[in-house]
């Protein structure tokens, strides 16, 4: 509780807050006034509203749980793509770099959430942070949503022009594209970045305790990046993404019934390893598009929530009600959006699968076979056999 005080009018606007000492106070000219005795506390709360979100537990609850699910889910894909050189092909590079944008979310993005709506002010991490904050978010905005679309790009080009794949499609090649999506993503985080700052009341003088990270510069400027950056960053890019998932589907379609010709005049290996990797390129096409599926789901309300905000000039107590639920949904499922993508992987794909339990059953085997007392052992004489979870 604040030990300064703020009186006000009886009749008087919120403009009308002075510091005083004593019950009455003279105003203007001869007029007096009384004042009504108020804390900084209750005079903050009448301008900025509540300090803790009435959503506080069940969003921190939820949210702590896609903070667990989602650092350790990509720290394995990261792990596994580092560690095992047969992951290292160009889909994953990019399912990586996707894996680090919403590793960054996850890690910095989160926690300065979570204290926001525990309290929504003051903010007392500084300009720098408040700067980095908002640099976070919109950078990674890009930077996953290009990624999502240069994946899919290669995608198309593995499946539609396969002949084209190993001469335009290669490590080296999606690591110079992926330096390129970060280095534009930060570029283009700095428009809006540029726009926010600390914000803080004076009431008549600077008050320390009302310090917000917030828009500063006037809104139109802000209406105006976020609807172009909504537009070219994600209207855009999803409907790239569906034509060219539209163009995959047609083409696989068209493959599947030239396979069921095929396959009686083609015998022993070659026709086993030919269907072999059909169905791997199938199974990794359909892992990506549901990848990019969800993304656009999970995304949606998160424009949405921004366009509302940017479009909205005059607001009633009913519109605020239903942008705050909008908002807190739009949160939820962008941070699910960054913790979802390992769970995809592990379900869809057999390879990934594979390389997830070695990782996390090998740690375990070990540890259970050094606690073991048995004196002799079963040596394996097939060295190819997966590692399994003990029991």
């Amino acid at each position: 509780m604040a030990l300064s005080c703020l009186c006000e009018p009886v009749n008087g606007s919120e403009q009308d807050f002075v510091f005083c000492n004593s019950i009455t106070f003279n105003f203007t000219g001869n007029e007096s006034g009384r004042c009504h005795l108020q804390t900084l506390d209750e005079v903050l709360f009448r301008l900025l509203g509540s300090r803790r979100s009435p959503f506080f537990f069940p969003v921190t609850f939820t949210y702590i749980f896609i903070f667990v699910t989602g650092v350790v889910g990509n720290l394995l894909t990261c792990t596994v793509i580092v560690k095992d050189r047969k992951m290292r092909t160009p889909s994953n590079l990019y399912l990586f770099s996707l894996a680090i944008s919403d590793l960054l979310v996850l890690l910095f993005g989160m926690p300065l959430e979570i204290y926001e709506l525990w309290q929504n002010y003051p903010f007392p991490f500084g300009e720098s942070i408040c700067y980095f904050k908002v640099f976070l978010f919109e950078m990674v905005c890009f930077a996953s949503v290009l990624n999502v679309t240069v994946l899919s790009v290669e995608r198309y080009i593995a499946v539609v022009h396969p002949l084209k794949t190993r001469y335009a499609i290669t490590n080296k090649h999606a690591q110079r594209v992926i330096s390129g999506v970060w280095a534009m993503s930060l570029f283009c985080a700095i428009p809006n970045t540029s726009l926010h700052g600390l914000q803080y009341h004076y009431l008549p003088e600077k008050v320390l305790e009302s310090a917000t990270c917030n828009l500063l510069k006037p809104k139109w400027m802000y209406n105006l990046v976020i609807q172009v950056t909504t537009i070219l960053f994600y209207f855009v890019p999803m409907m790239v993404i569906s034509v060219l998932y539209l163009m995959i589907g047609l083409t696989l379609g068209r493959g599947q019934r030239q396979k069921k010709s095929k396959q009686d005049k083609q015998h022993g290996n070659d026709s086993w390893k030919i269907h072999l990797d059909r169905g791997r390129r199938r199974q990794v096409t359909k892992m990506h598009f549901v990848v990019v599926l969800v993304f656009a789901i999970c995304w949606a309300p998160f424009h949405i929530d921004r366009l509302l905000w940017s479009f909205i000039t005059s607001w009633t107590d009913h519109m605020h009600n239903i942008f705050e639920y909008v908002h807190i949904i739009s949160g939820v499922l962008f941070y699910l959006s960054s913790a979802v993508n390992p769970i995809i992987y592990n379900l869809l794909s057999s390879r990934f699968r594979e390389r997830f339990q070695t990782l996390v059953c090998r740690p375990l085997a070990s540890s259970s076979s050094r606690n073991d007392s048995v004196p002799f052992y079963i040596i394996n004489k097939d060295p190819t056999t997966d590692v399994q979870c003990p029991g």
